[in-house]
């Protein structure tokens, strides 16, 4: 489901743009009403969130105007305490909802979650702008190489157990995706399913966002909070790279998974749960506890069974299947008719090595789609760096050989050190986009860059 989040405050816009990311929603982000109508001509939502005080035109007015288009797109207003009143006009305007600020997460979730399973009403309403059904099935994709059908014979043999799970692999392979199938295929389908970024909590946060806190347990702790592993009871708690969790939380988390009890920050009371942990990194733990980065006594616990997402590059027989089921997704969300791969493109896509994996595919081809004109997809519709590769592959056969007596791991370092060192120059060494360009989170950028003596 997609959804434009509306806020000329980057660091809220930023911070609710990636919750409902790691919840499985596609967003986008607007900074300005006019950015916001010129994303809503370009591209389907099934649900605009917006802030009432915006620059030039505020929530309301552009609800009205969203409405003159898409009039059964639900949007939900955020305001302030002292904008209630205006709020609850806004209701009567058409707004489908408005909720307060300091958002509540889970409360937010459950407001876009009715919302986004309202039915249209048919006076006025075009099948274009009605909103999909909301499919709580993944779709994926097992393949014919022997590493993709061994995962996924693994992930059939684990799901239905109480298992731990820890899965490993590079940024963009598709853990949560398989994470998230794990699920589906267990007895906990029913319940909530949550992913939990640990990269981007700060040792303050994270105590908060996983156990919850009571009010006034710290600075701008202003109501009770549910915490994560509380919205997942009964269910399955998703750790996305868990290796970033903070030392101290480390020892607050063992005690949770060894007596399944929790604490919110604050309080002394003890609420049982009940949840399946799945972990995820792209880093490798069992040296990081060696190293006393990540507690040994911990790493065994979430370690019962342990899987591998293997690289796109290790699994380019499947490439084709992927390209398909990404355009057909593609299409279907920009409402654009059936495209097909040239020929031309498929071969520079198997001369690729995808350092972004599948999530680089995946925007990929979403761009592609987005740019054709026509029936097929040619390189016109690819960025210029892949151009410029294709007319390079004469040179290619020559560096072969030189490159066939490293060793690979050395291959792969020499390449990501070349990928930071360039990202960074190009973002004027700024270390949170330079991580956001290179799909990973800010402090295993930091890592790497100490890792391999970059001058940052």
């Amino acid at each position: 489901m997609n959804i434009l989040v509306v806020d000329d405050d980057p660091s809220f816009n930023k911070m609710l743009t990636g919750f409902l990311s790691r919840n499985n929603y596609e967003v986008k982000s607007a900074h300005s009403p006019q950015s916001a109508l010129a994303l809503l001509k370009e591209n389907t939502f099934d649900l605009v969130l917006t802030d009432f005080k915006l620059p030039d035109m505020n929530g309301i007015k552009l609800m009205q105007e969203i409405k003159k288009v898409h009039n059964n797109i639900p949007v939900i207003l955020i305001t302030n305490y002292s904008d209630i009143r205006t709020a609850v006009n806004s209701i009567k305007l058409g707004a489908y909802e408005f909720v307060t600020k300091p958002v509540i997460p889970d409360e937010l979730l459950k407001t876009i979650q009715k919302a986004l399973t309202v039915e249209p009403t048919q006076a006025g309403s075009s099948s274009e702008d009605k909103p999909k059904e909301k499919d709580t099935s993944l779709e994926f994709i097992v393949g014919k190489t022997p590493k993709s059908l061994e995962l996924w014979d693994y992930v059939d043999l684990v799901a239905p157990t109480k298992m731990s799970v820890l899965i490993l692999g590079e940024s963009g392979t598709g853990k949560e995706y398989v994470a998230n199938i794990i699920h589906q295929k267990s007895s906990r389908a029913a319940k909530p399913f949550v992913a939990m970024d640990c990269g981007v909590l700060s040792k303050e946060l994270a105590a908060s966002e996983l156990f919850g806190h009571v009010k006034g347990a710290f600075t701008g702790a202003i109501n009770d909070k549910k915490g994560q592993f509380e919205v997942a009871n009964g269910g399955t708690l998703f750790l996305d790279e868990i290796g970033n969790l903070p030392y101290e939380v480390q020892v607050q988390l063992l005690r949770v998974l060894q007596e399944s009890i929790i604490k919110r920050v604050g309080s002394e009371k003890e609420i049982p749960v009940d949840v399946r942990i799945i972990s995820a990194t792209n880093e490798n733990l069992a040296d990081n506890r060696n190293s006393e980065e990540f507690r040994n006594d911990l790493y065994h616990r979430i370690n019962e069974f342990e899987l591998k997402v293997p690289p796109l590059r290790e699994r380019l027989i499947d490439l084709e299947e992927y390209c398909a089921f990404f355009m057909k997704e593609a299409c279907r969300d920009l409402n654009k008719p059936p495209k097909i791969l040239s020929n031309e493109v498929v071969e520079i896509f198997k001369k690729y090595d995808w350092p972004g994996n599948l999530r680089e595919l995946k925007n990929l081809i979403k761009r592609a789609v987005l740019l054709a004109t026509d029936e097929y997809i040619t390189i016109d519709q690819l960025p210029e760096g892949f151009k410029q590769k294709e007319t390079g592959t004469k040179d290619s056969a020559e560096n072969i050989k030189s490159v066939s007596h490293q060793n690979l791991k050395e291959i792969q370092k020499s390449q990501e050190i070349e990928a930071i060192k360039r990202v960074l120059s190009e973002t004027k060494y700024n270390k949170s986009l330079a991580a956001k360009l290179l799909n990973i989170d800010r402090s295993t950028l930091y890592k790497k860059i100490k890792e391999y003596g970059i001058d940052a």
